[in-house]
């Protein structure tokens, strides 16, 4: 589908190059205030499987999948399957188009007892644009994408303990050959790392069951700024964040399993000061004083943190059905959604289904709304027997 839009090639560089919305600022006023964190490649923080999309986008310290690459990466040395393939399509503003979707294909394999290895792509597409300049003149169709390439390695270091380090290559091209007066736009390029850390402890009950306790940590997209201009004075920051996340599994007995999960995120990026202007920092100094630069102290920094809890029950390890809520901040985003979905196994495949529903009164909207979004997953090269919790 063709979207003809009319779109002057300075608002194309201002939106698709500084990516940084208008935020609704009073000036001289700190509390009560919309001061939203805007980076680049925002695509990065799409949930990318049907899993955690159905638990309010959990996922830190969730058992180990093949979508683990995006989540935490040093959960896979504990995976019970020594291998495993997932396959994520999620469409994007569906209320209103019919041709944006993000795809997104993961893999993981296990050397041995105490490695794994890991590989992604997610690929983002914005189907296809009319660009017009500002006289209305046809300037012809042009199809935005991104994409990022991942590829990681995991071990444990102790029984119960184990980190990850993913590199990533990103790609975006929003109106590349379009130009801003003398200023010709073009793909923007950058790399970046993950770091991730494991926890993970069975408590063995009377029954001969166990129940079990994650704990995970991942700081994910530490990379290079990005620019969509070659005389670009200042370029833009990657989606840095910090997620600290923990789960427990109540083993009920040998066929119904119950899990309950906690996400909190932070993006390590600068705030616009009160006036809604960012200052000029490097990547490692936007990282460090991105916990103690909002102009409203620490009562803002507080309201950039975001919540996911979710729930996830198992049948048989046949069947699950999981359900759980995102919550951010009114004056960050005001994003606020239930989220629900069902999972089915049969051997080795899988095919998880998830539904996003917005709450709240004036909440932000969607893109995701009254969406289904389904992932297929293949375990692959056997099974280990040492989980009892059904891993």
């Amino acid at each position: 589908m063709i979207r003809k839009v009319t779109l002057s090639l300075v608002f194309i560089y201002s939106t698709f190059t500084s990516l940084k919305t208008s935020a609704q600022i009073n000036t001289g006023e700190i509390d009560g205030r919309t001061n939203t964190i805007n980076t680049a490649v925002p695509f990065l923080r799409i949930t990318p499987d049907a899993r955690s999309g159905a638990m309010g986008d959990v996922g830190v310290a969730l058992s180990p999948d093949a979508s683990s690459i995006y989540w935490n990466l040093s959960k896979l040395p504990f995976a019970k399957a020594n291998g495993g393939v997932a396959v994520t399509y999620t469409p994007w503003l569906k209320e209103l188009v019919n041709d944006v979707f993000l795809a997104t294909v993961s893999g993981y394999t296990k050397l041995d007892e105490y490695q794994a290895v890991s590989a992604s792509l997610r690929y983002f597409s914005l189907g296809t644009i009319n660009f017009r300049d500002i006289t209305n003149q046809d300037l012809g169709d042009f199809r935005p994408r991104e994409f990022a390439l991942d590829a990681g390695y995991a071990r444990k270091l102790s029984d119960n303990f184990s980190m990850g380090l993913t590199a990533r290559y990103i790609y975006s091209n929003l109106a590349g050959g379009q130009s801003n007066g003398s200023t010709m736009i073009r793909p923007g390029k950058a790399f970046a790392a993950d770091i991730s850390a494991f926890y993970t402890k069975e408590f063995e009950k009377a029954d001969g069951l166990a129940n079990r306790l994650n704990v995970g940590l991942a700081i994910s997209n530490i990379g290079t700024k990005i620019s969509y201009t070659s005389s670009a004075q200042n370029k833009d920051f990657l989606p840095t964040n910090l997620a600290i996340g923990t789960a427990y599994t109540l083993s009920l007995d040998e066929t119904n399993q119950l899990t309950f999960a906690l996400d909190i995120n932070k993006l390590m990026v600068p705030t616009p000061d009160s006036l809604g202007n960012y200052k000029e920092k490097g990547v490692l100094q936007g990282m460090f004083s991105s916990f103690g630069d909002a102009p409203g102290g620490l009562k803002e920094e507080m309201q950039e943190l975001m919540y996911s809890v979710g729930m996830e029950y198992w049948y048989n390890q046949q069947f699950a059905v999981r359900a759980g809520y995102f919550n951010e901040n009114k004056n960050k985003g005001n994003r606020k959604y239930f989220t629900a979905g069902v999972g089915i196994k049969y051997d080795i495949f899988g095919l998880n289904f998830s539904y996003l529903v917005p709450t709240g009164s004036g909440t932000q909207r969607n893109p995701l709304s009254n969406t289904l979004r389904f992932t297929l997953t293949f375990d692959l090269g056997g099974r280990n027997e040492e989980s009892r919790t059904g891993w």
